[in-house]
Parts: C-alpha cells; structure tokens; sequence
C-alpha cells in the first residue's frame, strides 16, 4: 500500500472520525423500537429522522400469483374476501370500489380504507398509496404487495411504510386479520 491510498478500514475510521466531529454519531437507532424517531439538527438545516415504523410480513398462499394479485385488484373478489374478514362483519354493506388502472383509486372495508394505485406489475407487484380515513387529512402511506413463485403456492412479500407514528402494532395485527387470514379462506374456497 502506498501512502497516497487509503484502505477501507482507514476511510471508514476517518469518516466515523469526521461524523463524531459534527456530533453526529449514535444519532440512529433501529427502526420501530418504540421509541419517538431520533433526529439531529445541523445549523440551518431542518430536521432528518432517522428511524421510522415500518411493517415487513410475508405470507405463503395455495394460489397462483395471478390468483393472489386478482383477488387483491378486482372488486368482486376482493369484496368476497372484505366478508370473510374481521373487519367485514363491522363494515356494513358499503360497495368494495377498486380501479384496474394506475393512478386509479380504491375504497376498501366499507370506504375505512382508501387511496390509489401507484404501480400494477400484474401478478407480480402492486404499491399503493393507502390511507386509513380516520388519519389526518393528506396523509398516505405507502404498501407494497411483491408476488414469487414458491413452487405450486405464491409467496407475498409485503411492506407498509409511512403510517403515523404508534399505529403499527394497530396495522400490524389488521393486516392479518383483514387481508391475509381472510385472503387464505377465500382462495381455499375458490377453485384453481
């Protein structure tokens, strides 16, 4: 090594060196501990979290990929699946609305749930901007729905991000009781 070039250690060393300077070290800490975000402030710049609650499930379901994503996309089934969830029982008779198109919206569980459609990869993947009609007015966050192959059976990875602060052991526990379990019993009923 010559004197001119830097190992990775050494850069590495320097930079944690140069962070701890600016004050900046031990400002993070894991994402959904409970506790309020953690930020640090630099003069004349404006706050930056560096934590933020965020929902990681994945599910295996006795379905194709296609059954899965149609059953998530069109409103007659989808609104079979709102019956058979916890939530359904709750929510009255209020028509399931979902478009096909992106950028096209959807009405959920009665009108509870609302938002728009932000990309359809059909079969493969579906994001929505998603929002719980009892949060502040404008906020949205943001569900990705990820569909693989896992042999005869699909597996669903998804993520839910950008929710207010302390609803996610709420959404948590929602997500399974209203779309998974609910989802599993109506593909089981549906044949292949």
């Amino acid at each position: 090594m010559t004197s001119n070039t830097l190992s990775r250690r050494d850069f590495s060393v320097r930079l944690a060196s140069f962070f701890s300077m600016l004050g900046l070290a031990g400002c993070s800490t894991a994402a959904g501990s409970g506790g309020p975000p953690r930020t640090s402030r630099l003069p004349g710049r404006d706050e930056i979290s560096h934590t933020a609650e965020a929902i990681h499930q994945e599910v295996v379901f006795n379905a194709s990929r296609q059954r899965v994503y149609e059953a998530l996309t069109d409103t007659t089934q989808f609104d079979k699946v709102v019956h058979l969830s916890e939530a359904g029982m709750s929510m009255g008779n209020r028509a399931t609305q979902i478009s096909r198109d992106v950028g096209g919206t959807f009405s959920l569980f009665g009108g509870h749930i609302v938002g728009r459609h932000i990309e359809m990869a059909p079969n493969e993947r579906l994001v929505q901007a998603w929002r719980e009609i009892s949060w502040p007015p404008g906020i949205y966050s943001i569900v990705k729905f990820e569909l693989a192959e896992q042999g005869a059976q699909a597996k669903l990875v998804f993520d839910h991000t950008g929710f207010p602060e302390g609803a996610a052991k709420h959404l948590a526990i929602g997500w399974k009781a209203n779309y998974w379990e609910p989802l599993r019993r109506y593909l089981g009923q549906v044949s292949g």
